[in-house]
């Protein structure tokens, strides 16, 4: 299995992340996300962030993660190589939410090291979804 491929795309950047579930789709999204902008071998894991979110469905809380992760990178100055996630259903239905906790790691930018090809500037609901098959499949375009 790939964890995600980059897909043609006029003006800004296509991808699709690929997982066996869930989490680990969520998460190879978060890496295919920060590869767009920065060669990950180049980062260090030298300080944690972690992230807690909830929302009504999936969709929705891939959607939130992913432009979690382009606030993070603005506010902190941070670039991120690992993205642990964990899912939870928290209330009963028909209420039920998704709750999302990650742990990301990474580190303080460093233009000695991390050279930036694009920079991302939002995540977009355009051709934005998820589906599943033999693997949970999400596809997303990024704004440049």
């Amino acid at each position: 299995m790939i964890a995600f491929e980059y897909l043609e795309h006029t003006a800004d950047i296509m991808f699709r992340a690929y997982g066996s579930t869930q989490e680990e789709m969520l998460s190879h999204a978060a890496s295919a996300l920060f590869k767009a902008m920065v060669d990950p071998a180049t980062i260090a894991v030298r300080e944690s962030w972690t992230v807690e979110i909830e929302a009504p469905d999936l969709e929705s809380l891939a959607y939130q993660w992913l432009s979690e992760i382009v606030f993070l990178f603005e506010t902190e100055s941070a670039v991120f190589s690992t993205f642990i996630v964990r899912l939870t259903q928290v209330g009963a239905m028909p209420d039920e939410t998704i709750k999302l906790h990650a742990e990301i790691g990474g580190e303080r930018i460093d233009l000695n090291r991390h050279a930036f090809g694009t920079e991302v500037k939002a995540v977009t609901r355009h051709k934005f979804g998820i589906k599943k098959n033999d693997l949970w499949c999400i596809q997303v375009v990024l704004d440049v």
